[in-house]
Formats: structure tokens, C-alpha cells, sequence
């Protein structure tokens, strides 16, 4: 971990060498060969919180590697975090484990409704949202983005009733990839026409911890009663590899109906790392926070070199979702820059209406990562 010994500042994503980076064996890094700078999948080139690693090492250490004992420390744990960061009050008697947020999202959406249900989406979106739910038995109806990548309420309300009572929002809050975060006032709406219309809310909170403020839960506003949420400290705090989530039910949803077989997916070690995260990792997220800060300024300016390369700058996650359609370089700019470039970024086409000529960029890396690949960026697009 690496501090600024006046300041007892932690900088999660600073001091880490590209080659020691190149020694990660974890997609991000293994994909693509040795000359790929690897700006895509949503994995952070970060340091690791001190006290997560002395909880996996002392868990290794005594053996204790055997199944989960149950929900309640994890959701105890989240339960504080979101107490201290967002003010809200966890019902932490009506949740469940499952083995990671999509999987979550998966069993949620084929607890609330039937085979063949419809469920929204909010395209561009995450892309396996469209895969869940088709494995899940049900079928997408997009709803897409509106003005500034805002939630269209008009357009929402038409699926709605184009999809009729007993079908499913599938909400993603913060929004990945365009990294917007719901307001409360767009939620409450939301949650207005959702019961108006018999629509049941499933909500990924995933990058929530990722907001460094004004970030709403979603069972935090009136009419949420019925709604689920699943989240996890995989994203906020790297540990994607670490596999736990937890889903949150209102006080009316079905969440206590949730087979118990759904529980038996996240690993032991995966949670104490998972709990340590939200109890002890408060200063090193808050470095992060100031880290991610400092590289969106340095995106910005160097995209200003990059032709045709247009951003609409937010701060939900350490996404950057990039327009390219005035690059020339087609529906799939991902695949020209990673060829011309060699920097892998994602492609906008996964992600639905509105992705062509898109890009996906993780700027959750070193300062040194990040200039090398917008250097490479400018110089061939």
C-alpha cells in the first residue's frame, strides 16, 4: 500500500510499475499480448486494502476455508458502510447471499416473475444484462437512454405499458458504461410508474461505492417497498475475483421466498475479504476517490488530442464512455484502436442501442498506464 507519510494519504492506484502490472494473471492483463495497454474490463490496476489481505492471510493461515456460515456479518458489514456513507438504514433481516451480483440479478429476476416475463433494460448497458436474462427465460425490451444519458421517464413508461403488469425493470445505478448516477428525483419517479404499471424494480448497485457523493439507494426512496437490490464490494474495492453479493428486498418484495440452494454460491474466503473491505476500507477508498479525481482531469486533457473523441464527463464509476462517431473509424472504433493503437478498450456494440461508435475506456489505473495509452491513442486515431 502506498502512503504520503505527511498526509496518511492513501493512493491506491499510484507507485504500481507497468511491469510489475504485466505480472497479473487476471483477464485484464492476460487477454491481449505484452505490447496491449489494457484499458477495458471494469478490474482496477490498485494497490490492495492492508486489511483485507491480513483477513484472507488469516483465514488461509488457520484453515478457516470451509463454507459460509451465513448472510448476516456481510450484510452487517454493508450495512455500516452505508450507514456512514449514504445515511440509509439497512434492513439487514431481509436479505440473502448469492455468488456475485449477476447471479443476484439472475435469481431476483426469476423470483418476481415467469418464464417468458419481459424485463426492461437501458441501453447502451451493461452487456450481460442482455445475456442474464435471456439465460434467465425472459426477454429484453430496451428502454434506452435519453438526453445527456439521462433516464427517459416517456420512454420508460411506454415499455412499461407495452410490457404489461408482472414484468421487470432491470435497473443499473450507477450507470455502466456511461457512469451516470441516478438522481433521487428520477428514482422516485421511477418508482412511481413502476407500481402504477405492476413493474418490480431489480436494481444493480455494484459501483455504488465507486460515488464519492449523492448517491441514492434505490430501497432508500418511497415506493421502493417491493424492490430488490443487489450490490457487492467487488467493484469499489477490486475484489472481483473474490466472488460474494448481496441481495437487499424491501419490506413488500419476495426476497424471503428466495430458494436457499441461491446462497450456497459465494465463497467463505470471498466474504471475509468482502467484509473486511466495507469495515476497514474507508481511508483507502477515499484515496482512491481522490486518485480517480486527479485521472479524470488527465483523460480530459488528453483526449483533447484524440480526433473526433468526445466525452461527457461523469463520476459514477472509472468508466468513461466515449464518443467516437466522428473518429472515422467506424461502428467499432474498439477494434481499430486496439489495432493501430495497441490499447484495448471495450467495444460499444455489446452494449446495445447506442453503442456504435462508441467506446468503453477503464481509467482506473496508474497516471503513467493512462498517458502511455492516450499518447499511443493520439498518435494513430
Amino acid at each position: 500500500m502506498v502512503c504520503n507519510e505527511s498526509m496518511s494519504t492513501i493512493h491506491p492506484l499510484r507507485d504500481l510499475p507497468i511491469e510489475r502490472l504485466r505480472e497479473r494473471t487476471s483477464i485484464k492483463w492476460a487477454e491481449h499480448g505484452p505490447d496491449v495497454l489494457p484499458l477495458w474490463v471494469a478490474e482496477m490496476d490498485a494497490h490492495p486494502i492492508t486489511e483485507v489481505v491480513d483477513a484472507v492471510a488469516a483465514a488461509m493461515q488457520a484453515g478457516d476455508t470451509g463454507y459460509p456460515a451465513g448472510v448476516r456479518e456481510y450484510a452487517e458489514a454493508f450495512g455500516g458502510f452505508a450507514a456512514d456513507r449514504w445515511g440509509w438504514t439497512v434492513d439487514t433481516a431481509m436479505s440473502a447471499m448469492a455468488a456475485d451480483v449477476m447471479t443476484g440479478v439472475s435469481e431476483a429476476i426469476c423470483l418476481v416473475s415467469a418464464p417468458g416475463a419481459t424485463v426492461i433494460v437501458n441501453p447502451p448497458v451493461y452487456p450481460p444484462f442482455f445475456g442474464y436474462v435471456e439465460h434467465a427465460g425472459r426477454r429484453t425490451l430496451d428502454a434506452p437512454l435519453g438526453r445527456d444519458d439521462r433516464l427517459d421517464l416517456a420512454a420508460v413508461e411506454a415499455a412499461y405499458r407495452s410490457a404489461g403488469s408482472g414484468s421487470v425493470h432491470l435497473l443499473c445505478n450507477p450507470h455502466n458504461p456511461t457512469s451516470v448516477v441516478h438522481t433521487r428525483d428520477e428514482l422516485t419517479a421511477l418508482a412511481s410508474l413502476a407500481r402504477e404499471h405492476g413493474v418490480t424494480m431489480v436494481v444493480d448497485e455494484i459501483h455504488a461505492p465507486l460515488v464519492e457523493s449523492g448517491f441514492v439507494p434505490y430501497l432508500s426512496i418511497d415506493g421502493s417497498e417491493d424492490a430488490i437490490v443487489v450490490t457487492s464490494a467487488a467493484k469499489g474495492f477490486n475484489l472481483a475475483g473474490l466472488k460474494a453479493a448481496l441481495m437487499l428486498g424491501g419490506p413488500a418484495s419476495r426476497l424471503s421466498h428466495l430458494h436457499e440452494m441461491v446462497s450456497h454460491g459465494p465463497s467463505h474466503v470471498a466474504m471475509i475479504a468482502h467484509v473486511a473491505a466495507f469495515r476497514h476500507g474507508h481511508t483507502w477508498l477515499d484515496g482512491l476517490h481522490a486518485d480517480l479525481a486527479e485521472n479524470r482531469q488527465q483523460l480530459e486533457h488528453g483526449l483533447q488530442a484524440v480526433a473526433g473523441a468526445r466525452w461527457k464527463r461523469e463520476t459514477g464509476t472509472y468508466l468513461a464512455w466515449l464518443d467516437l462517431t466522428g473518429s472515422g473509424l467506424g461502428d467499432d472504433p474498439a477494434a481499430v484502436i486496439l489495432e493501430r493503437s495497441r490499447v484495448a478498450l471495450n467495444s460499444g456494440l455489446p452494449f446495445g442501442v447506442g453503442g456504435a461508435g462508441h467506446v468503453r475506456l477503464n481509467y482506473a489505473t496508474t497516471p503513467e498506464v493512462l498517458e502511455l495509452a492516450l499518447a499511443s491513442m493520439a498518435r494513430t486515431v
